[in-house]
């Protein structure tokens, strides 16, 4: 593998991607699709579930979710192609589990959009209610669609905007919280963000273990820069070091908001608990009591368009992992057509399935909880098979130039598929069902295509 822009035959002859993305153009779109603000919706999921040591939940989540973003610095070097995790898998497990990784991805990629397009679309709802929230939802997935289908510089560009808005707005609930405080103290104590505020008995590492497997699902997207590796000016170390920082960015954001926020909160984790309809806007409530409305329709509005320019960064990255999956062959030959280095036959196939997920979500009253509940299992299980990629070309297969680092080619690796397992043990039945046909289709598929090669090689 090299560092040269990669090509492979596609359906309409050699394919290549366009090198254009610098490394802020990378740290914007994991930026875009975490969210800065991506605690705001769970916050009082994790309050409850953490007994109130919210911040101690995202110190710790920070610091799990890195043995991942570490696993792909390791393999973005080996293979710095389009198909992120799909390419990691097929050099370090072999074809077919690099297949299974790349269709369990496809899960995460296409159904996080839409879920980011379901919040626009309800927070516009909230704003705009004489519209419905479905048609919002579906403006949102066209708007950004169109982005995509202009080029990933040109939608890096408008995405920039976005994010600085989405931090702008972050940094004005930071100044506000810290104002308040200082003026009126805190409803909390001020180690109870890391300790717990008590209400729910003494401090319990299980409930903060428990709080955490809910908590990284906030870092979902920011593995999308893996995906823009064949875009970059510079080689892969840059999308090594963009992958690094995004997340200890996100993660030094997310402690930080919800650090204040749990200061501000008038309700105790254990009413929290006992009643979990409160939950859910917990976040905006503490605001609105203690800072005020103005702020809490500021940051209803920052979510509501920050959400559609995270469902593009999604998008973005599904129309590259189609891409790339097409190109080898493992999909239809037509998504690996490229049109002035743009994938733009992908970008309109996944927007096509985020649009139907998206707008049927919208027009029904559990649609958000449906989708919500099967996006996790998808992107944990490919990371598992990231994980295990870098211990197969690093430790079994020994392909790397350089001797075997036991630290980071098989502790770190090791620790980390832990870590998603327990987090795929802790989702919910409904998601691990749905996990579990999406594999099952995924294997019948590999079967399939197996059974195809065979018979044109007779």
């Amino acid at each position: 593998m090299t560092e040269t822009g990669t090509t492979a035959p596609g359906a309409g002859g050699e394919q290549q991607l366009k090198r254009s993305l610098g490394f802020r153009d990378l740290v914007v779109y994991g930026l875009l699709f975490i969210a800065p603000m991506a605690p705001v919706g769970v916050f009082g999921t994790l309050d409850a579930k953490s007994h109130g040591a919210v911040a101690l939940v995202y110190v710790v989540a920070t610091v799990a979710m890195a043995f991942t973003a570490f696993s792909y610095a390791q393999m973005v070097r080996v293979v710095p192609q389009a198909g992120s995790v799909f390419a990691y898998a097929r050099v370090g497990l072999g074809n077919g589990a690099g297949f299974i990784a790349g269709w369990m991805a496809m899960l995460d990629y296409v159904l996080i959009p839409a879920v980011a397009y379901l919040f626009s679309g309800i927070a516009m709802e909230a704003l705009v209610p004489e519209v419905s929230r479905w048609v919002w939802t579906a403006i949102a997935v066209v708007v950004t669609t169109l982005l995509n289908l202009w080029g990933v510089r040109a939608a890096a560009r408008v995405g920039f905007l976005v994010l600085a808005m989405e931090i702008v707005v972050l940094l004005v609930f930071v100044v506000a919280a810290i104002v308040v405080l200082a003026r009126d103290g805190a409803a909390r104590d001020w180690l109870s963000p890391l300790a717990g505020d008590g209400t729910q008995g003494a401090f319990a590492l299980s409930a903060v273990v428990g709080a955490v497997s809910v908590a990284v699902l906030s870092y979902l997207g920011f593995d999308a820069i893996a995906t823009f590796a064949e875009e970059v000016t510079g080689g892969s170390a840059k999308v090594a070091r963009a992958l690094l920082f995004c997340l200890a960015l996100a993660g030094v954001l997310f402690v930080a908001q919800t650090y204040l926020v749990a200061l501000l909160e008038p309700v105790s984790s254990a009413q929290l608990a006992a009643e979990p309809e409160r939950q859910g806007s917990a976040f905006y409530d503490a605001v609105d009591a203690s800072v005020g409305t103005w702020l809490h329709d500021l940051v209803a509005v920052s979510k509501a368009i920050g959400a559609a320019f995270a469902a593009l960064a999604g998008q973005a990255a599904a129309g590259r992992l189609l891409f790339a999956m097409g190109r080898d062959r493992r999909l239809p030959g037509v998504l690996s057509r490229t049109d002035s280095g743009v994938p733009r036959v992908a970008i309109l196939v996944s927007a096509v399935i985020t649009m139907a997920a998206a707008v049927w979500a919208a027009r029904r009253d559990d649609g958000l909880d449906h989708l919500v509940s099967v996006v996790d299992v998808g992107a944990l299980t490919a990371f598992t098979l990231l994980h295990a990629s870098v211990v197969g070309w690093f430790v079994v297969r020994r392909r790397g130039d350089a001797p075997v680092n036991w630290w980071k080619h098989l502790v770190a690796p090791v620790l980390g598929a832990a870590i998603t397992i327990a987090v795929i043990v802790e989702a919910s039945g409904s998601a691990q069902v749905v996990g579990a046909i999406w594999l099952a289709v995924g294997l019948v598929v590999l079967a399939a295509q197996a059974r195809g090669r065979r018979a044109a090689r007779v």
